[in-house]
């Protein structure tokens, strides 16, 4: 597989945007979708809708759905409306967090609720939220109602239990992957799934294109925290320690904290449960991670979610996607730290 790829120009792209180009028609018409239903006679809907929809991103959600769905040479055009649904799901809890999160950035501009008040963006993710339990009814499945009507439950008690644990130094990573297994995990695991659903795949596939999606989430999200104090962030257009600014505890923040000293504690006591913050104190946390090895460390536990995320592939049919998907998978975890 690797010395295939070796051989094709393609591989001058990461696999995300060699996926989009494969997938490059199907998305079309999937951007067509979301245009459309966000649309709506309240002007200010399309219009908040439409400052976060086209800020940016990877789209990387509707497109695993699109490819699980290709997977299996789907030729229903199914996909395509559940792909929307799954980023209207992904933009309601991005516009709702940052309320909860008081941010004031998001891809790299100011965040919808800085911009439009928080009320506005509150209402405008119950609207996305809305319209996509209206295409999850529109396909007409009961598997695939279920699939993403328990994942949006599951989103939402993971970002009940992440405000629990923001600047609780006890949450540990028990804790910890419950609760990305939850907010990020649960929506990509949903995204796979309903993927063979669509294409008539029975349920071997269907779990294992549920594994995929759980590992490949768990693995995103592992890597997106450490990215958060790393300089490669900045690289992404993305703010580095908007989660020690918040008082998220991470995965390289609890693997310090496991380790800490009474000087280190007190220091993660002011900065993350105080929030009493300096402006030297990022460096010193970003010190306080480099002792403890600690991005390495939660570097090493992304690439065992994307390990797992690989193997579950195993009994998926041959195709030009699946190396894609598996390449992915360790994409997602060897970004720079």
């Amino acid at each position: 597989m690797q010395a295939q790829q070796a051989k094709s120009p393609e591989t001058t792209a990461n696999p995300l945007d060699r996926l989009a180009a494969l997938l490059g028609d199907d998305m079309k018409k999937v951007n067509a979708l979301i245009i459309r239903h966000m649309d709506s006679p309240v002007p200010l809907i399309p219009q908040i809708a439409a400052y976060l929809i086209a800020a940016g991103g990877k789209r990387i959600r509707p497109l695993l759905t699109i490819g699980a769905a290709q997977l299996y040479d789907d030729r229903s055009g199914r996909a395509h409306g559940l792909a929307a649904c799954v980023e209207f799901i992904h933009t309601a809890t991005l516009l709702h967090d940052d309320v909860v999160d008081e941010s004031t950035q998001r891809r790299g501009k100011d965040s919808a609720n800085l911009v439009f008040g928080n009320q506005a963006s509150v209402l405008v993710g119950d609207f996305l939220f809305s319209r996509s339990f209206q295409l999850m009814t529109a396909d007409g499945s009961l598997d695939v109602l279920r699939i993403l009507s328990n994942a949006s439950a599951v989103i939402a008690e993971g970002e009940v239990m992440q405000l629990a644990a923001a600047g609780d130094l006890a949450t540990g990573m028990d804790q910890y992957n419950q609760i990305i297994a939850a907010k990020t995990a649960a929506l990509f695991a949903a995204a796979c799934e309903i993927g063979p659903v669509v294409a008539g795949q029975d349920k071997a596939q269907q779990e294992a294109l549920r594994v995929y999606g759980h590992e490949l989430g768990m693995a995103f999200q592992i890597a997106d925290d450490i990215l958060d104090y790393s300089a490669a962030q900045e690289k992404l257009g993305k703010t580095v320690g908007d989660d020690f600014r918040e008082g998220k505890l991470t995965a390289p923040v609890i693997i310090a904290l496991a380790e800490t000293d009474a000087t280190e504690r007190a220091f993660w006591q002011r900065t993350m449960v105080d929030k009493a913050q300096e402006p030297a104190d990022l460096a010193a946390a970003q010190a306080i991670l480099r002792k403890h090895d600690a991005l390495k460390r939660g570097a090493d536990l992304a690439r065992a979610h994307a390990a797992k995320a690989v193997e579950s592939l195993a009994i998926v049919p041959e195709s030009p996607l699946k190396p894609l998907l598996a390449a992915l998978a360790d994409y997602t975890v060897d970004r720079e730290f």
